[in-house]
């Protein structure tokens, strides 16, 4: 089910050019929801204030760009994870004091400094008007960021799914198997001799990581960048994505990316006015009727699509038996 959703994702690029801008508004909310999950889902770490992460990153893109200071996009979308990586660092010490309450006000509160802060220095950040003059260079000195968004999109799927592989196999280590325990007890694990700050420090720190990447994708593929990138608004619909895909299994932030883009796409079509009341409406019927009730009524489905990718594996298999011999 893994290669089929990614051969899912890849045949976009080519059986939906027509849809390219918003599915790279997907791809990118889909690495912003992954970069939550790594802290709610197995550290157990909430934020109310994660588009702080989000919004450095893409700051730092903008001026890096506007000001021809890094003009290659990849070295440009590295560093400007790594700036918001260091923040994550710096704040991190802030966010494990206390309890999920005060980590909710202080993640919350550096989001809102950090958005007074790019409003106060109007001359770098360009203020409320937001970052103007952005002007990217080629990919890789090759390919143009074009209008029609198939530059963009190819781009940001490829840096979701190199990001995703890493995280899969960050969590599937022991380092996110101790991630797993702090978040289950944490008394317990220190216990045992698991250094509880530092491995949540370290995963808070690459959280902030992904985010600033997503945060310069945007940047890089609008060529823009505004205040509202550290909008609390921007925080609380990653936590709606979550609420759809679930949590905890990295797939959850992916899904519900989809899932939320999608519809908000088609309910804004179909009710301009009273989009956001049908989208409420939905998640409070996720919530009333339990995801894992929906899981059950859609298992059928699901076993059928293992069932054909087994007999498709195996037709593969045979076929390439035979060309051996």
């Amino acid at each position: 089910m893994e290669i089929a959703f990614w051969l899912i994702a890849a045949a976009t690029i080519y059986f939906l050019p027509g849809r390219h801008l918003i599915l790279t508004e997907i791809a990118i909310l889909a690495l912003f929801a992954l970069s939550l999950d790594l802290i709610l889902g197995y550290a157990g770490i909430i934020s109310l204030g994660h588009a702080a992460f989000f919004g450095f990153g893409g700051y730092a893109a903008g001026l890096l760009a506007k000001h021809a200071l890094v003009t290659e996009p990849v070295l440009a979308l590295v560093l400007s994870g790594l700036a918001a990586a260091a923040l994550g660092f710096v704040t991190s010490f802030l966010v494990l004091r206390g309890s999920d309450l005060t980590r909710l006000m202080v993640t919350l509160g550096v989001a809102l400094v950090l958005r007074e802060i790019a409003n106060r220095y109007s001359e770098l950040t360009g203020g409320a008007d937001g970052l103007q003059g952005i002007t990217m260079a080629p990919l890789l000195g090759i390919f143009r960021f074009d209008l029609f968004g198939h530059t963009a999109y190819i781009y940001s799927l490829i840096v979701l799914f190199v990001l995703f592989v890493i995280a899969r196999r960050v969590v599937h280590s022991p380092f996110g198997l101790s991630l797993r325990s702090i978040k289950g007890n944490p008394l317990r694990a220190a216990a045992i001799g698991i250094p509880v700050d530092r491995r949540l420090i370290t995963i808070y720190t690459v959280a902030a990581f992904y985010a600033g990447v997503a945060g310069a994708l945007l940047t890089q593929t609008t060529a823009f960048a505004s205040l509202d990138v550290f909008s609390f608004d921007r925080s609380a619909d990653l936590l709606l994505v979550l609420i759809i895909g679930g949590t905890g299994y990295l797939y959850g932030g992916l899904v519900g990316a989809v899932a939320f883009k999608l519809m908000q796409d088609w309910l804004a079509h179909l009710t301009p006015q009273y989009w956001q009341f049908w989208l409420g409406l939905v998640l409070v019927a996720i919530v009333l009727i339990g995801r894992e009730r929906m899981g059950r009524w859609v298992s059928p489905l699901r076993i059928l699509g293992e069932r054909l990718s087994e007999r498709i594996a195996r037709l593969f298999g045979a076929a390439s038996g035979t060309e051996g011999r």
